[in-house]
């Protein structure tokens, strides 16, 4: 009768831990990446084909509802919790963070993939890339620009999965980053253009900031469209609730 949190957030693991000390038969599975969360509830990591798949894995746990609180760009995973959970005739709820909307003074352009966003990266000088993995196409044409003598930050909390091109200087960090710190980055490589998603929150907005207050535009990728689900969320104490009520009312 368990709940399989899809996490991998810092929302992730606030739901867990709530959800589980309010009595919840908690589940947590996260990609295991970057770190292996702290909980008290059941933790999995590295993904379910170990299990034979996700849908396999939910018949064989019994699992009653799924909720969604992986990263707003994580489509893939989403789109899989959607399929299983219509296969095993069982809910499938999401929360994700509001996105973020651009103030007065930012210079936002956004963008659906690569491609388009590339073009408008032929005239910057110097470029700080925080988008996470950056997929080969789009590298070989960074390669491109670097060779043509654009610098390149690239900043991800795990290793780069393709070969980095010369241009690139790689930074390895997790955040979250202070004001201070995005902006000593900024200024230090002379950044001209930041390449980022709308991830929401604000563990990860300080870049925005520093961006506005240095009059550097942002290059800024949309969310992807997902699949509807049974019910979706924004703020953390509601969905709990949702969900606490949920499953007095059909696991009493």
């Amino acid at each position: 009768m368990s709940l399989l949190i899809l996490g991998g957030t810092a929302d992730g693991r606030h739901l867990a831990a709530a959800l589980h000390n309010s009595g919840c038969p908690v589940i947590y599975s996260v990609a295991g990446l970057v770190r292996h969360p702290k909980l008290d509830c059941e933790v999995i990591s590295g993904g379910f084909s170990q299990f034979g798949g996700l849908t396999a894995y939910l018949k064989a746990k019994s699992v009653r509802a799924i909720l969604d609180v992986t990263h707003p760009y994580a489509q893939t995973m989403s789109s899989a919790a959607h399929e299983s959970a219509q296969a095993c005739g069982i809910p499938c709820w999401r929360f994700h963070r509001l996105p973020w909307q651009p103030e007065a003074d930012d210079q936002w352009q956004c963008y659906d993939d690569w491609s388009a966003l590339l073009a408008d990266l032929n005239e910057k000088r110097s470029v700080f890339l925080t988008a996470g993995q950056v997929p080969p196409k789009a590298l070989k044409a960074l390669e491109i620009l670097g060779k043509h003598g654009q610098q390149q930050i690239l900043r991800t909390a795990v290793e780069a999965k393709e070969a980095l091109p010369a241009s690139i200087k790689w930074h390895k960090a997790i955040g979250p980053f202070s004001l201070a710190h995005e902006m000593d980055i900024m200024r230090q490589y002379r950044i001209d253009a930041l390449v980022t998603k709308n991830s929401g929150g604000t563990s990860m907005q300080a870049k925005l900031f520093a961006a506005r207050e240095l009059g550097i535009p942002v290059l800024m990728f949309t969310r992807p469209k997902l699949p509807a689900v049974d019910k979706e969320f924004n703020e953390r104490l509601t969905c709990q609730a949702f969900v606490e009520n949920w499953y007095q009312l059909k696991n009493p």
